[in-house]
């Protein structure tokens, strides 16, 4: 494994049950990666601030910060890094307030290590490609997206997505006037594959409809129903 590589896989554990904890550290290890384990928030947070991450695993009930406002602050610091977030509870609207604190995935304890182990090697996989050079902008009728800067701006005005909403409307802008699955959305957008009957994938599409299309005559989002969704240039 190269020098190169190897910076790649640094991992940071922030969870309070130190068995867990320590059992996942011993299991990244094992694995190749280089993983650093926090017992609170706060420190976790301290450490993250002070090292180089490549991802971050996190608890959501933690002493100290929780892990919502704890995802939160990371997120202000480094838009891109991936989290992931570990929890007792798997209703949809603690998926959908993770999410919201800018968390990539979500995994509900107690979990198989291993299913762990590819959500990790997934993101950072799509964390890598995402770094490589590939045309800054994107756009659609009068809407461009600059993924250097991580703006979005339509008819001239800026608008505020949250990291899950900038990963969506990117994934859709990549597919233009393509009809893309909610299994293709799921997928490449969250890496993970939702139970059909949750509607994550439906809440954030509407996220994205209030902020890009509510106040203009052209709509950008179309639901193609049983289908799936489409961003296209005409109406």
């Amino acid at each position: 494994m190269n020098l190169h590589h190897m910076e790649e896989r640094r991992i940071l554990i922030i969870e309070d049950e130190v068995k867990i904890a320590d059992t996942l550290k011993l299991g990244l290890r094992e694995n190749g990666f280089d993983a650093d384990v926090a017992y609170d928030g706060t420190s976790g947070y301290e450490r993250f601030r002070s090292q180089d991450y490549n991802l971050v695993v996190l608890d959501l009930n933690l002493p100290g910060m929780n892990g919502l406002d704890l995802c939160k602050a990371i997120r202000n610091k480094n838009s891109s890094i991936p989290v992931i977030m570990l929890t007792s509870m798997s209703t949809i609207t603690d998926k959908i307030e993770g999410y919201n604190a800018g968390s990539d995935d979500y995994m509900v304890k107690p979990f198989e290590f291993r299913e762990l182990l590819l959500k990790i090697n997934a993101l950072l996989k799509r964390t890598m490609q995402q770094q490589l050079p590939t045309g800054n902008l994107l756009s659609v009728a009068d809407l461009i997206m600059d993924l250097s800067s991580k703006e979005v701006v339509r008819d001239g005005k800026k608008i505020s997505l949250t990291a899950k909403e900038f990963q969506l409307l990117e994934y859709l802008l990549r597919n233009k006037n393509r009809v893309v699955s909610r299994a293709d959305i799921s997928i490449n957008v969250w890496d993970i594959d939702f139970d059909t009957n949750t509607n994550v994938i439906d809440v954030y599409i509407s996220y994205l409809r209030n902020k890009l299309d509510k106040n203009h005559d052209q709509k950008l989002i179309h639901t193609h129903v049983g289908m799936g969704y489409v961003i296209k240039d005409k109406p």
